[in-house]
């Protein structure tokens, strides 16, 4: 089965971290197909940010479920564009943060977030409401650092997210931490085990949860507000052709 990995910001070095991180969980039966937002912003640090990377997220997820994926995941921690996303898709379109809320719910009974900015803090509480996590979730976090100093500056950012995960859990006394970015992803293993309790990381486990509905059959419902968008002039068909 085919699964589109789409990283909705233009950094070609996050793609293949990203990419990375997906084919090494991903089941013998899949095959993970990755893509970046070449017209997008390099990062994705607030509202503004999202909104100018939707165009070509979707644009992107269309065509590929043109191509026959059997699902797709949104590689951006703020979940950019989802609901948009599963109106132009038939295949399930699964966001990084949503899956990540859903694993820590399994794996513990209570868990914080840590994120990069302080800016991101406020959009990442109102997915936590929106999930259906705010009687799990005890805080979110920032490290302070941007989402590209985990390219630039890589050393500082892995010692600065180490101390800010361990404060995370001490203060919060939870259980679990869930990584509020895609460009923390090939941190989560060596964090789990340097930390001693579970580090979910959105990517891996939207991977995992796109596998599970593509291998069950299910598809994204279309009788209701997930209906492909109406064909009109200036619509989506024009983002498309």
């Amino acid at each position: 089965m085919l699964i589109h990995v789409i990283n909705p910001n233009a950094s070609r070095e996050m793609t293949e971290q990203i990419a990375t991180a997906a084919r090494d969980v991903a089941g013998p039966l899949a095959r993970i197909e990755a893509s970046g937002g070449k017209t997008s912003p390099v990062s994705i640090e607030g509202y503004s940010d999202e909104a100018l990377s939707v165009p070509a997220m979707l644009t992107a997820i269309h065509a590929a479920d043109r191509r026959g994926a059997a699902a797709h995941v949104i590689a951006c921690f703020d979940d950019p564009g989802l609901r948009a996303a599963r109106e132009v898709a038939d295949a399930p379109v699964i966001g990084t943060c949503q899956a990540a809320m859903h694993f820590a719910m399994t794996l513990s009974a209570r868990f914080s977030v840590v994120t990069t900015l302080p800016r991101s803090v406020p959009i990442i509480e109102d997915l936590v409401t929106a999930y259906g996590a705010e009687r799990h979730c005890r805080a979110v976090h920032a490290v302070n650092l941007p989402v590209l100093a985990f390219e630039s500056d890589a050393e500082t950012a892995r010692a600065k997210l180490l101390h800010a995960v361990r404060a995370a859990q001490k203060a919060d006394n939870v259980d679990a931490v869930v990584l509020g970015c895609a460009g923390m992803t090939s941190l989560t293993r060596w964090l789990s085990a340097e930390c001693g309790f579970p580090v979910i990381d959105g990517v891996t486990a939207a991977v995992k949860l796109a596998e599970a509905l593509a291998g069950s059959g299910y598809r994204t419902s279309k009788t209701g507000a997930f209906a492909a968008p109406l064909q009109k002039q200036g619509g989506f068909e024009r983002l498309a052709s």
